[in-house]
């Protein structure tokens, strides 16, 4: 289903992406990392957000590399960015996919020796030398070549007359959490690995190892969350400015007696009078049902807990604390924003930031802004 193009008067639910938040966030990660280059993860349509906007706004900070998880996600995004931008493929090629990666002149992720000698024959029948990156398992168990895999790859001259090998890469498991011990053991592995290839640039860090010793970053580092403001770390502040707020609309208000049970299973019985809003979004538009008696909406820096389950399309807060009359129908409610970030939300509902952004519905009314620009800061 596309994108409804509805206007905010009518939605009941919007969602504000701060391009001038993207770019600064780049720009502080682009500051830190170097001489390393900085790119931009942009898979899951930009985690939500908008791979072809996104992409374009970062492409105007200076970012030439970019990685999506499929080769329809590249496909689609390819004519948005500029000639001389690098466009990578995660999750690598299914068979009989390899000729229109190349003609596409899209970068594939190797990450098996089939996916390598697919490669290599197409490069052959087409008489090119075809870019690539190999990516190493150092740990994580899910993608990449062993260290026996890598070592004949290195070894096979067909391999290496055919494939312009651009990266080496491994992916972190624990980067969020810098004292686990799986951190020190997969650089180990991954230097390990990459020393294979000697002659060929590396990348290792993700969001969170950007904020790991410099020897996690290689010659390229791959940021996606942060990117986005979300929290690289769980054990530091969050350096990154906020890009996403979202609000809902409030559909109704009504008075409860004591005792009345509200919602889907009457798992929220008032234990005073109290009085109910039911705001417009639910799960249907991200906000996971977890959230059900657990996590808040924010009006006039008040918090405002919610009461009962969250349905589909709707949800109910108890704003009995508010000064009656001050809430009306057609009023907006923050969920994520000043009073809440999407770190915040997402613990409220037992699970992490990119599950939150990757889930925003299509019904919510998006509004891309330029802020003002953010004072120049470096992130440490």
């Amino acid at each position: 289903m596309g994108q409804i193009d509805i206007d905010g008067i009518m939605a009941s639910g919007r969602l504000r992406i701060d391009l001038a938040a993207l770019r600064h966030n780049h720009r502080c990660i682009a500051d830190r990392v170097a001489p390393a280059q900085a790119a931009a993860v942009v898979k899951a349509d930009a985690y939500g957000l908008g791979a072809q906007r996104v992409s374009r706004t970062l492409a105007e900070a200076g970012c030439r590399h970019f990685f999506v998880a499929s080769l329809a996600e590249a496909l689609a995004l390819k004519p948005s960015l500029p000639t001389d931008a690098d466009l990578f493929v995660l999750n690598g090629l299914m068979p009989n996919s390899e000729d229109r990666c190349a003609e596409a002149g899209i970068i594939p992720v190797l990450n098996s020796p089939d996916q390598a000698a697919r490669w290599t024959d197409t490069a052959r029948m087409k008489g090119r030398y075809l870019p690539a990156v190999l990516q190493l398992d150092s740990g994580m168990s899910r993608l990449g070549v062993n260290i026996a895999q890598a070592a004949r790859l290195a070894d096979d001259a067909i391999f290496r007359a055919h494939v312009d090998l651009r990266l080496v890469m491994s992916h972190l498991a624990c980067a969020d959490t810098p004292r686990h011990p799986a951190n020190a053991a997969q650089i180990a592995r991954f230097m390990q690995l990459a020393s294979i290839f000697p002659d060929v640039p590396s990348s290792l860090a993700n969001s969170g190892g950007i904020f790991l010793p410099t020897s996690f970053r290689g010659d390229l580092v791959r940021p996606g969350v942060a990117l986005y403001g979300g929290a690289p770390s769980e054990s530091r502040p969050n350096p990154m400015k906020p890009v996403v707020s979202v609000d809902a609309r409030v559909i109704q208000i009504h008075d409860i007696e004591d005792g009345t049970g509200v919602g889907y299973g009457l798992s929220f019985n008032a234990s005073r009078p109290s009085r109910i809003a039911t705001i417009g979004v639910g799960y249907a538009d991200g906000l996971p049902r977890a959230l059900g008696n657990r996590g808040a909406a924010w009006f006039d820096g008040q918090r405002l807990p919610i009461a009962g389950r969250v349905s589909m399309d709707s949800m109910t807060l108890d704003v009995t604390d508010l000064p009656e009359g001050k809430l009306r129908a057609g009023d907006w409610v923050e969920l994520i924003g000043p009073h809440q970030s999407i770190d915040d939300l997402a613990r409220d509902a037992g699970t992490i930031s990119y599950e939150i952004l990757t889930s925003m519905s299509r019904r919510y009314h998006r509004s891309y802004v330029m802020s003002d620009p953010f004072p120049e800061a470096a992130i440490r």
